[in-house]
């Protein structure tokens, strides 16, 4: 039995083979764990760290796909269940609905229900609709949905005429200015200072700028970004208000703080006060939304200015094979920058799959042409069309994509369209399951079904479900996917729930429709690079890998460059298994062959040679404990990085295996005649010294070094077996051995 208050420790097989598993390989309706310590059960270690560290400020710097949301949800509901939190006082934010949804389904399933996950923009606006009669009195003014026709009124206001380019351009500078808060005078300055590239004249953009605050003090409306502004006004003026804030909220956790604005940070220090009850999660290396104000200073400076803090990096990736690691670990090793300096090494988890693919095309409908006949295959050959993604770096990408794939047959979904339960034909369908729960009895269509399946089946046909899908592409066929959705839910809602009736389905449509928690639509994923952002597929597809595209033209100084590296991580780090990476020489068939493959893939893709290249940064998962009390104090490491495979990555935690650094049935690349060298070597110094030949370097070491073949001390040194003492007293002979220049010398004995 664990002592009081201390989590049972799991066994090394729990979270070693394949127990713990990318988020989005959860089973659909999982059994919610009976106590607090079952919340941690399957756990690796680094996230069972995350989840038990429930006091003071946590840094969680967390890489693509190694579990990060599955630790911090795991953590607040070990919190509630543990009864060290009470689910009131929690406040996790995050930036997208979807995230902030996701995090609630999940605290859900594991049993912490009544915990606030929320967008920064969502928990503001609560906070100020409640607090502004006492604030400010009166209603809270509209809050308009988008800004473009304001800013158009404020242009014809100044007299200043704008294109629809230039209208979204100089919108985009707004929203910029007020998540970096900075004001219309300022704007001239602040942009230079950032290295932006305004789309007017400066002095034109903070006049329009001038103008939009005034259209809106006019009309008595609010933006997106005057809720966080207001609610840090309030905040800031009303200290009764702060505390009383404070007083709901005590523990806070930031899911990706690598993307939080001068802004959101600012509302995030005033939420907390003087306390220190923070969790952050982020990871510089997927910082890709500097352009909105997105900053990844506040997660590298997080120690400086919590010198107590615990640090967790999570490096071990549960999503990708070692092939498409080996490919996101490659892309990173060539940054240069700040977030370069604290870049993760992954380290997958998975068996070894298939190499990437690099196709090189002759123009870009021959590359989009190409990409959907291999899609085609794939879907013959039993990969489900929802585990596919074809990801790029514009929207205007699209097109051409979505054609060839209609052209082939291939069911598609645009990412970033309307969201799932907004649809309109899933409004209806709900309507009308509801009503078939409610009175049943008397709806001929459920005379002749009995289970649940067969009954949305019946209820959904009414509403245009049919069991084979229509032909073509286009709405019609959109509509029949999101009702199939609905189907194919209920199927498995039944089959992890036997015996639930249609009201119980609606009922979890409900709280799904809350947590926009949508069921999987059967059809390939089209998305831009942004917008793929925190999901994952079996297949990725990145098409339009060439230079141009990829860095984009408009990317100029370095920061843009290391930024559209990132997005290209990114990219790479959404594929589970499968990766093809494409480009086009010209634009249309007939055109120049201008186009290059991206720098990026220099020294990566097969027949390249590497234009950059850096050192190794300091990218070992781990855990660090800050010094309770200190004040810049340097961290103190207290549990090393796991040993792992060097051929396939796995995670070693055999001794003999730790010290060949590779597993026992990983192919060796020993010189034989070496190790033979070093054993006879070794038996001399055994008969000099009298003792046992394994007290001087046992076998396992003495095939560590014939694999190896250390050329110095150092990296003698570096393998396990060889301590300082060893290294001082037969290192030279090593050495000597390795480099075939041992003449047989007497060594100094001690």
């Amino acid at each position: 039995m664990p002592a009081c208050g201390q989590p049972a420790q799991p066994s090394l097989a729990t979270w070693q083979h394949g127990c713990v598993t990318a988020a989005t390989h959860s089973t659909l309706f999982p059994q919610v764990p009976d106590s607090a310590d079952a919340v941690l059960e399957g756990l690796d270690p680094e996230q069972r760290e995350v989840a038990t560290a429930l006091h003071g400020p946590v840094c969680v710097l967390a890489g693509a796909g190694t579990g990060k949301t599955r630790a911090i949800t795991h953590r607040i509901a070990y919190g509630v269940r543990a009864g060290i939190l009470h689910p009131s006082s929690v406040l996790a934010v995050t930036f997208t609905n979807r995230a902030a949804g996701e995090m609630r389904g999940r605290l859900r399933q594991l049993g912490a229900s009544g915990v606030q996950a929320r967008t920064f923009h969502s928990a503001a606006l609560r906070q100020l609709q409640y607090f502004w009669p006492k604030a400010i009195g009166g209603s809270l003014p509209r809050l308009v949905d988008r800004k473009i026709q304001l800013v158009a009124d404020a242009a014809a206001a100044c007299r200043i005429r704008l294109d629809r380019g230039e209208l979204r351009d100089v919108t985009a500078e707004i929203e910029w200015s007020k998540v970096t808060q900075t004001v219309p005078s300022d704007y001239a300055p602040a942009a230079v200072k950032a290295g932006r590239e305004a789309p007017r004249d400066p002095a034109e953009i903070a006049q329009l700028y001038a103008a939009y605050e005034d259209v809106k003090r006019e009309r008595s409306v609010i933006d997106f970004e005057d809720v966080l502004l207001l609610t840090v006004a309030v905040l800031q003026d009303r200290q009764d208000i702060a505390e009383q804030v404070r007083a709901q909220y005590q523990h806070f956790v930031v899911d990706e703080y690598q993307d939080v604005s001068p802004l959101q940070q600012r509302l995030l220090e005033l939420w907390l006060g003087e306390r220190d009850s923070l969790c952050v999660v982020g990871d510089a290396s997927q910082t890709i939304y500097s352009f909105t104000g997105a900053t990844p200073d506040h997660l590298l400076d997080f120690r400086t200015r919590h010198p107590g803090a615990t640090v967790v990096k999570l490096v071990r990736d549960y999503r990708s094979t070692p092939q498409v690691v080996h490919l996101a670990n490659g892309l990173l090793a060539q940054a240069r920058g700040r977030a370069a300096d604290h870049r993760l090494e992954l380290v997958s988890q998975r068996a070894p799959g298939p190499e990437p693919l690099y196709t090189e095309y002759t123009d870009e409908p021959a590359e989009a042409e190409g990409a959907a006949r291999r899609i085609r295959e794939l879907i013959d050959s039993g990969v489900p069309a929802a585990e596919i993604a074809i990801l790029f770096r514009t929207n205007a990408q699209s097109e051409t994509y979505e054609q060839a794939l209609a052209d082939a047959g291939v069911p598609y979904q645009l990412r970033g369209a309307e969201r799932f339960f907004d649809r309109p034909e899933v409004r209806k369908a709900g309507v009308a399951l509801r009503g078939a729960a409610r009175f049943g009895g008397n709806d001929s269509l459920l005379d002749d079904v009995v289970d649940l399946p067969s009954q949305v089946r019946a209820v959904l046909s009414g509403e245009g479900w049919t069991p084979q899908p229509p032909a073509g592409s286009g709405a019609v066929r959109e509509r029949w996917e999101s009702l199939a959705a609905l189907v194919n839910l209920a199927q498995d809602f039944a089959a992890a729930k036997p015996g639930a009736t249609l009201a119980d389905l609606v009922a979890e449509l409900d709280e799904r429709a809350g947590a926009q928690h949508a069921p999987t639509v059967q059809g390939v994923t089209l998305a831009s690079l942004h917008s793929a952002k925190g999901l994952e597929w079996d297949v990725v597809f990145l098409v339009g890998v060439a230079e141009g595209m990829m860095p984009i033209t408009y990317a100029k100084t370095d920061e843009q460059i290391e930024e559209e590296r990132r997005l290209l991580y990114v990219g790479v780090t959404r594929a589970r298994e499968h990766l093809h990476l494409s480009w086009a020489l010209s634009r249309s068939p007939g055109g120049r062959a201008n186009r290059r493959p991206s720098r990026f893939l220099d020294g990566l893709r097969p027949g390249s040679t590497a234009t950059t290249g850096r050192t190794s940064a300091g990218g070992a998962g781990g855990i660090e404990r800050g010094i309770p009390g200190t004040r810049g104090s340097a961290p103190r490491r207290v549990q090393r990085t796991p040993a792992r495979c060097r051929v396939c990555g796995r995670t070693l935690t055999d001794a003999g295996e730790m010290k060949l650094m590779r597993c026992d049935d990983c192919p060796s690349d020993m010189n034989e005649g070496l190790y033979e060298q070093l054993r006879d070597w070794r038996a001399d110094q055994a008969r000099r010294s009298g003792q046992p030949a394994f007290c001087v370097f046992t076998d396992r070491t003495l095939m560590a070094i014939a694999e190896t073949a250390p050329d110095d001390e150092h990296e003698l040194a570096r393998i396990p077996g060889v301590g300082m003492r060893k290294l001082t007293r037969y290192g030279a002979d090593v050495l000597a051995i390795c480099a075939g220049q041992y003449t047989g010398g007497d060594t100094d004995q001690d």
